[in-house]
């Protein structure tokens, strides 16, 4: 299996353009970082009187809790959260972060993992489709493997690509934030969460990659969703079309549905964001962080055994 699995990887970096979509993902952050530290020049510095600012706040947002007559609980929870969180740094003297950071930095480059996602999509949809296309296929079955462990070795190195991908978004962010930023305050690597009943301080370094491993999720489930495509019909072109048309439509979409169907939660979309229980809401209230995981599974399970069903079963020279 290992020596089939380097051989997919080998496949990958013989093609120029995966070296070219490393390179502009690259070329993004330091472009991104470039505009933040642009941005921030023009703004005015903001003054000494944060408490004053987090207190105002706090009497706003407790305000608006009392005032709406209809709001959700998960919504009062939001609220109080926050709240909970502002008190704790004018308790404890630790301002918010008013200028970025490296590590406030590395936290916004997350928002561009769904590029990172489209390079890995684009791997991912020819990977099997290239080798019918190519007419490689046939050779490839010649040798002593069975089927099934040639389409898993394919995509343990899609996967592979995609850890690959998201190392060099958050190496290459810290490192232009390190330049441009700076690491800031010690106020600025700690961070503040809320967790029963009370406000902890946890590792801004261990939050940032928790961040970055949830916010991934909805990567990881196209690009298997791509895979299926491509062992199934064969196609490239309807692989990358499809999940890239969901990647970026499909929260969207869903959104829209989860505001007036309760039967939204049961989407793909709804439930990839995971972060939605650590930092947000849920995107429907009656879900949990429990039944994301069991229908991200349902969804993971389908799509595994529809690609390994047909490509093990179907016929090669068909």
């Amino acid at each position: 299996m290992f020596n089939l699995v380097r051989n997919e990887w080998e496949k990958i970096f013989r093609q120029k353009s995966t070296f070219i979509m490393i390179g502009f993902l690259i070329l993004i952050v330091f472009v991104n970082a470039g505009i933040t530290k642009y941005l921030e020049g023009k703004e005015r510095p903001s003054g000494n009187n944060w408490k004053q600012e987090l207190m105002a706040e706090n009497e706003s947002l407790k305000q608006e809790s009392d005032g709406v007559q209809i709001m959700t609980p998960s919504m009062k929870e939001f609220i109080h959260k926050q709240v909970a969180v502002n008190e704790y740094r004018i308790k404890n003297d630790l301002p918010p972060v008013s200028k970025s950071t490296v590590w406030t930095f590395i936290n916004d480059s997350a928002g561009l993992i769904p590029f990172a996602g489209l390079f890995v999509l684009i791997i991912a949809a020819g990977i099997v489709a290239n080798e019918f296309s190519w007419g490689t296929i046939k050779v490839l079955l010649v040798k002593p493997y069975k089927r099934w462990k040639i389409l898993l070795s394919k995509y343990i190195a899609v996967n592979l690509f995609l850890l690959l991908m998201l190392i060099v978004l958050f190496v290459f962010s810290g490192i232009a934030g390190a330049v441009l930023f700076g690491t800031g305050e010690a106020a600025a690597n700690v961070h503040l969460a809320y967790v029963n009943g009370r406000v902890e301080e946890q590792s801004l370094f261990l939050y940032l990659i928790k961040s970055y491993a949830f916010s991934s999720l909805s990567i990881f489930l196209l690009v298997a969703m791509a895979f299926m495509i491509s062992a199934v019909f064969r196609s490239s072109a309807l692989a990358i079309g499809l999940s890239v048309f969901l990647l970026f439509t499909g929260g969207t979409i869903t959104n829209l549905l989860a505001s007036k169907f309760e039967w939204a939660k049961y989407s793909l979309f709804a439930n990839t964001n995971l972060m939605q229980y650590v930092d947000g809401l849920p995107m429907v209230e009656s879900m949990t962080m429990k039944f994301s995981v069991i229908i991200l599974l349902i969804y993971f399970s389908l799509f595994h055994i529809s690609a390994f069903a047909f490509f093990t079963r179907r016929d090669i020279a068909a």
